[in-house]
C-alpha cells in the first residue's frame, strides 16, 4: 500500500513540527519546508501528493505560491490546502479562487486536517481518471491531460477554479445543478463557503467565454441553479425566467 506524501510548508518550526507529528500518526509520509523557496525545491525533487501551505510567510506568501504552482503545467494538479488564521469568508474565497483545493482555519484539530487531506486526495483521484481524454461541446474543447481550453480552435486562458467549474459542466451537460450541488462537486463538501461564491465564479467564467460567443452555454435557471447547454434556452425546454 502506497503511503501518500504531504509537504508541510510553514515558517514557524513549532507549528510545522506539530502538524508533521500529527499527520505521521495518521499514516502519512511527511516532508517539510520553511518557506516558498524551500517548498519549490522540495516539489521538484520529491513531488508530494498534497501540499499543506501556510498563507502568511515572509517573502513569497502561501497565496502567491499557490498562484504560481497552479499556473505551472507540472505542478497545477498537485492538491493544495491553504492554512491561515484568517477565518473570514472573503479570505477563504480568495484562497480557493487562487486555485487552492481547500482552506483550513487555525486553530484546527489534527483529525479534521487528516480528513480534509483524504478528501482532496479522493477528489484528485477522481479527476485523474479522465487524464488523456477531452471534453467537448460545440465550439469548446477542454483537454484534460494538458488542462487547456480551446474555443473555435483558439486557446482560452482559465483560472484554476474556472477550469474546474467548466470541466464539471462539460462532464454533466443538460442538467440543472443547484448551487449547493456545485459547491459540493467543484469546491468540495468539506469547504465552508457561501453559495454566492458560485454566482461570482459563474460570472467570471461567462466573462472569459463571452469573446468567443460561448457564454450563452451557461444558463441560469431561476430559483433552481445553473445548467450547461449548447442549445438556446427556447430550444432546450427550460422554464421561463432564464438569465
Amino acid at each position: 500500500m502506497t503511503t501518500e506524501t504531504i509537504l508541510v510548508v510553514d515558517d514557524e518550526p513549532a507549528v510545522r513540527s506539530m502538524i508533521s507529528f500529527a499527520l505521521r500518526q495518521e499514516g502519512f509520509a511527511i516532508r517539510e519546508a520553511c518557506n516558498a523557496t524551500e517548498a519549490l525545491a522540495e516539489i521538484v525533487a520529491h513531488p508530494p501528493q498534497v501540499i499543506l501551505l501556510d498563507w502568511m510567510m515572509p517573502g513569497l506568501s502561501g497565496l502567491d505560491l499557490t498562484h504560481r504552482l497552479k499556473r505551472r503545467p507540472e505542478t497545477r494538479d498537485i492538491p493544495i490546502i491553504l492554512v491561515s488564521a484568517k477565518g473570514e469568508e472573503e479570505a477563504r474565497i480568495q484562497g480557493l479562487e487562487a486555485g487552492a483545493d481547500d482552506f483550513v482555519t487555525k486553530p484546527f484539530s489534527p483529525r479534521e486536517l487528516a480528513a480534509r487531506i483524504r478528501a482532496v486526495l479522493r477528489r484528485s483521484a477522481r479527476q485523474g481518471e479522465g487524464d488523456g481524454e477531452s471534453l467537448a461541446a460545440s465550439a469548446l474543447t477542454l483537454d484534460l491531460a494538458s488542462c487547456r481550453l480551446f474555443a473555435h480552435g483558439q486557446e482560452v486562458e482559465l483560472a484554476p477554479m474556472e477550469r474546474r467549474l467548466l470541466q464539471f459542466f462539460l462532464a454533466n451537460p443538460e442538467r440543472v445543478h443547484t448551487r449547493s450541488h456545485l459547491l459540493d462537486q467543484v469546491w468540495g463538501e468539506t469547504v465552508y463557503i457561501d453559495e454566492r461564491t458560485v454566482d461570482v465564479q459563474i460570472r467570471r467564467l461567462r466573462k472569459v467565454l463571452a469573446p468567443h460567443g460561448c457564454d450563452v452555454y451557461l444558463q441560469t435557471v431561476r430559483r433552481l441553479g445553473y445548467r450547461f447547454s449548447i442549445r438556446a434556452p427556447t430550444e432546450s425546454g427550460l422554464p421561463p425566467g432564464l438569465a
